[in-house]
């Protein structure tokens, strides 16, 4: 199960590109982050908790520990966003207005987009992948695994008949719960 952090200053209009760079929660994304505890406390299963080694996910993974008695997340920096490259600390309506071929690329995405002196679609689906198998691997299931929007876009692509080209067709809010 994949869970997305809780609100940035970032994450508000106008929406500035985060992807590597470490954007703490708000006061906001503290709150949601506080509800996602409480949803994940009702269901009363989950065994084990890991999250993005940025501090967005990992502090609304404590957050959900605390609430459930979970022990500290395990981090794994391969759940991270995409790492956006040259357009990470800009906002989207500068890029959009900057860079109108990167941006029209960027709408849409596919498994060949890669962001400015940043990685593909396909290098983060690849890695991502990767953690969740190590996820199943422990055996210690269910396990919440809290991350980015573009991480978990980029999974559910994978079921995805339509591949990565579906990657904006799937909204993540924040703190959205996602089966795979």
């Amino acid at each position: 199960m994949l869970a997305r952090h809780g609100e940035t200053d970032d994450n508000r209009e106008p929406i500035r590109v985060q992807g590597f760079t470490d954007t703490p929660l708000n006061d906001t994304g503290r709150r949601e982050a506080a509800e996602l505890a409480e949803r994940i406390a009702a269901r009363g299963d989950i065994r084990s908790l890991w999250s993005s080694d940025l501090s967005r996910a990992r502090e609304t993974a404590e957050i959900v520990s605390r609430r459930c008695k979970l022990g500290e997340p395990w981090l794994d920096a391969r759940l991270r966003e995409a790492n956006r490259g040259a357009w990470e600390g800009h906002l989207f309506i500068e890029i959009e207005r900057e860079d109108p071929e990167g941006y029209a690329a960027w709408l849409r995405a596919g498994p060949h987009f890669r962001f400015p002196q940043g990685e593909s679609l396909s290098e983060q689906q690849d890695r991502v992948a990767a953690a969740l198998d190590d996820v199943e691997a422990t055996g210690e299931l269910p396990a919440l695994v809290v991350c980015h929007g573009g991480s978990i876009r980029v999974m559910l692509c994978l079921a995805d008949p339509r591949g990565l080209d579906a990657f904006h067709d799937y909204a993540i809010p924040n703190v959205a719960v996602v089966e795979l």
